[in-house]
């Protein structure tokens, strides 16, 4: 999947990853995909909550190997 920006949160734990996924949304333009790497394994709901509550798209959530890649588009 193409992307425009990417966020290594990997080794991070809750919150950062989506602190720091907050952060880089806000340095993008709407429409803009946004891709997170994270091994959090509670991250997988942490950014479908951070979607839903900030009417950011989750396009697609991926995991292989213990490490997790999502990507969200700026609404």
């Amino acid at each position: 999947m193409n992307y425009d920006k990417e966020l290594d949160a990997r080794g991070l734990n809750c919150p950062l990853p989506i602190l720091r996924t907050k952060k880089a949304l806000a340095e993008i333009s709407a429409g803009q995909v946004l891709k997170v790497a994270a091994t959090d394994p509670g991250s997988v709901k942490d950014m479908q909550a951070f979607a839903k509550q900030t009417g950011n798209e989750l396009v697609s959530t991926s995991e292989a190997g213990g490490a997790f890649e999502f990507y969200l588009r700026k609404h």
